[in-house]
């Protein structure tokens, strides 16, 4: 009757300790910051390359559950009413977006970045028109960063 309390006893110590030392695994995550930025900045890339070709369904940037904040109009919210705004933005237009990542934000674990960034739109004679500020947020989904909140402010027009 002792030995079966005493080996009880240690099963649950041992039991205990190794629940312990998988949460403390989580918790000593290392992140590397400067390969999510190049991974950030290639999302960026992609969606540059992708919204001047003007193969907006092909944009693979967001969540489908995303919300777009932009100056002066409301909130765009959903895969659609993105998608509607992209095309009447490009309908009227032959700019050519870029983006640069500045600085990225990471959560300890790596599933969630805020990026900071800056955005330069030129003509088709490749003449600034606009440039501006991005702030956008990241959660790693299936393996891969989706922006699922963003918001940008510009600097004005270039003269």
């Amino acid at each position: 009757m002792k030995n079966k309390i005493v080996i009880r006893a240690v099963l649950a110590g041992l039991s205990a300790l190794l629940v312990s030392c998988n949460t403390k695994k989580d918790e000593n995550a290392v992140v590397d910051l400067k390969e999510i930025k190049k991974q950030i900045q290639a999302k960026e890339n992609e969606y540059a390359a992708t919204y001047n070709a003007g193969q907006l369904k092909e944009i693979g940037y967001y969540a489908d559950d995303a919300i777009t904040f932009y100056q002066n109009r409301p909130p765009i919210i959903g895969k659609e009413a993105r998608y509607e705004f992209l095309k009447s933005d490009l309908t009227n237009n032959t700019n050519i977006i870029s983006f640069e990542t500045k600085e990225v934000f990471v959560s300890n674990d790596g599933k969630m970045v805020v990026e900071v960034g800056y955005y330069k739109v030129t003509d088709s004679t490749k003449t600034p028109i606009n440039t501006g500020n991005y702030m956008s947020f990241f959660e790693k989904r299936d393996g891969k960063y989706v922006c699922v909140r963003d918001m940008s402010a510009s600097d004005g027009l270039v003269e």
